[in-house]
């Protein structure tokens, strides 16, 4: 037999907390989620236009490198237009920013995963190469940090404005 306990008192509805619920908007916190967009964009728009100076084929896989990474033209239009999307979030700032560093680097550890599982492919049309995946998971990494600084966490300062956005009543 199951045993369950059933509530007596009055139901309390369930509060689910989306990422961009109650969010404050003007903080300290919006320049360290626009310094992290901005820095990785510059990053990969060098890479991107670096990329194609030396005039690589649009999907060539011949092993061209730039900055010790594997790039094809490609690869370096699509640099140039996710670091033109963190410029984008760079000057828009504030919660904007943040999940778009957070999408973005989870959208780059996903790419490093399937671009790893597509190494020494006829479908690695992006010519990465294990360097690359490596990158990928870095910048990854570093735009989620980026993106979660300070928003998220167990122990958030009480003067934090997610902390207060979340605990409106103390």
């Amino acid at each position: 037999m199951a045993t369950h306990v059933l509530q007596t008192g009055p139901k309390r509805p369930r509060r689910h907390v989306t990422l961009n619920e109650h969010l404050p908007v003007d903080h300290r916190l919006s320049t360290i989620y626009r310094v992290g967009a901005g820095l990785m964009g510059l990053v990969l728009l060098a890479f991107g236009i670096l990329g194609l100076i030396d005039k690589i084929g649009f999907f060539d896989t011949g092993g061209d490198t730039v900055g010790g990474l594997n790039t094809n033209g490609a690869l370096s239009v699509l640099s140039i237009c996710v670091g033109l999307l963190l410029f984008v979030g760079m000057v828009i700032g504030g919660n904007f920013a943040s999940t778009l560093n957070m999408v973005l680097g989870c959208a780059f550890i996903l790419s490093g995963f399937v671009n790893l599982a597509l190494l020494d492919t006829g479908l690695n049309f992006l010519a990465f190469r294990m360097p690359n995946v490596l990158f990928s998971f870095v910048v990854g990494i570093l735009l989620m940090i980026f993106g979660m600084y300070g928003r998220v966490g167990s122990a958030l300062p009480h003067d934090n404005p997610y902390w207060r956005a979340r605990h409106t009543g103390q």
